[in-house]
């Protein structure tokens, strides 16, 4: 392995919409769940592919200028539909106010970024190391970036690296601008119109095509202001700790045996009881209880868990799953150390439920009367603590279905946003049917107490890539 491999850039251009888009002459309003996300990272997810075989025929190779060519084409007919991605931030600023307006335009900057690198690194060395080497956070752009940059940086780049037998895509977009639902639909779009053979007449489903039309709480229409007048007022930087971090492979069995244990467990606590414990309500309480043993805290210390939930399902009436835009906040659920720990995996598992079932509507209405009452930006640094887990992504989203010409992806990976101690990512397993893998942020000391836990070891399932 290449433990001292860099990554260097070898060109970049700008893309545009394919053809001018209408609509895209407007202004995109920022609703209230997309505002607060102003000073957090962007989203930085990728898909590791290795590089096609050469045809036994007539020993063609993959060609990168031809690949790049052919993403080049694709994005910008995806950009037509994804229009303000090919945008940036402006503010308006009322100083006698002492009020701003923070909005979408989409036809400033010069468009969606796209890079080309190269890494003298092989695929293996990027999946068979135990730990996910740092150089990984170098296949993404925009690294430290917050949201609020996107008034002078690219709100969406993609960051295509060549390594030696294999080619990492990195897409970084702006997380003002979308949650996890609406980026994976991106790539979803993207990936099936690059694998069209008539791009010009591809029709893509309803279904699939994003609902750019902003949500707004009744009786608040566009625009919202933000009581600021200077972005130092609400945007901060965050610095993450020195962390190891590591993918652990829960497959499809695990996950059953996880979700039968914790409801034996809770039904033992609770008889009369009728609700039922998801998978990844189970896998979530496996997580809270083995890290929080992993960091070594005291007993009388509060402890959190927290679940990104998408919000669309939950609103009456509802929203499409294709909004795209931010629809999503963390379900918290709270309890010291040492209940943690004198309860059973069944009881952790309860509490995270009736969380989850308590986050209705009306909760949701709540949180956004009083962020109407008095606006306020997420800061990373207060948004999350080293006392507790936050489970972030999904494995519902459809990354391994994301093939550009290439086959199935082997891995998916993540750049530097958003990581702290026990920040828990969740992705698909590579072989569906419910698996999942976590990616697990852990400073040194507490992944080597987690790699040694026995409950939490005793559920991971040896790794299935297609690599």
């Amino acid at each position: 392995m290449n433990s001292s491999a860099l990554v260097k850039h070898i060109s970049e251009c700008f893309i545009k919409p394919q053809y001018e888009v209408e609509e895209a002459n407007k202004p995109v309003y920022l609703a209230p769940m997309d505002l607060v996300m102003l000073s957090v990272h962007y989203i930085q997810k990728g898909l590791l592919f290795t590089k096609p075989p050469s045809n036994s025929d007539d020993q063609i190779s993959f060609s990168t200028p031809e690949f790049l060519e052919s993403l080049k084409e694709s994005l910008s007919h995806t950009l037509v539909y994804f229009y303000p991605l090919a945008g940036q931030l402006a503010t308006q600023v009322d100083e006698a106010r002492q009020e701003s307006l923070v909005f979408v335009d989409c036809n400033k900057g010069p468009g969606a970024r796209l890079v080309h690198a190269t890494i003298d690194m092989t695929v293996s060395d990027i999946l068979t190391p135990r730990h996910v080497p740092a150089v990984v956070q170098s296949f993404f752009d925009h690294d430290r970036a917050v949201n609020h940059d996107g008034h002078h940086m690219s709100l969406l780049t993609i960051q295509v690296t060549e390594l030696l037998d294999g080619v990492f895509i990195g897409c970084s977009m702006n997380h003002a601008l979308g949650d996890g639902t609406s980026y994976w639909n991106f790539w979803n779009v993207w990936s099936e119109i690059h694998m069209a053979k008539n791009r010009t007449d591809l029709v893509i489903p309803s279904s699939h095509l994003p609902i750019h039309n902003r949500w707004f709480p009744d009786g608040h229409d566009a625009p919202i202001l933000l009581p600021f007048t200077r972005h130092d007022q609400f945007v901060s930087r965050y610095e993450a700790p020195p962390l190891a971090e590591r993918i652990f492979h829960f497959s499809p069995e695990s996950m059953s045996r996880l979700k039968s244990k914790a409801n034996k467990d809770h039904q033992k606590i609770y008889t009369d009881s009728k609700r039922m414990i998801s998978s990844f309500q189970a896998l979530s309480a496996l997580c809270w209880r083995s890290i929080i043993r992993a960091i070594r805290l005291p007993d009388d210390q509060v402890t959190n868990c927290r679940l990104a939930a998408n919000n669309r399902h939950r609103l009456d009436p509802p929203l499409p799953e294709n909004y795209f835009g931010n629809c999503i906040n963390a379900i918290t659920t709270t309890t010291t150390v040492s209940e943690l720990h004198e309860h059973s995996l069944g009881w952790a598992a309860s509490m995270l439920h009736q969380s989850v079932a308590n986050h209705t509507n009306k909760a949701l209405q709540d949180f956004l009367k009083r962020w109407l009452k008095s606006p306020f930006v997420y800061q990373i640094h207060q948004l999350f603590d080293s006392n507790s887990v936050m489970m972030g992504s999904s494995p519902r989203f459809d990354m391994y279905g994301n093939e550009f010409g290439l086959g199935k992806p082997v891995a998916v990976r993540s750049g530097y946003a958003h990581k702290f101690t026990g920040k828990v990512t969740s992705y698909q397993g590579y072989e569906g049917g419910g698996s999942v893998d976590l990616e697990i942020c852990l400073p040194p000391h507490a992944m080597e107490a987690l790699e040694s836990d026995e409950e939490f070891m005793g559920a991971v399932s040896l790794p299935l890539t297609g690599y």
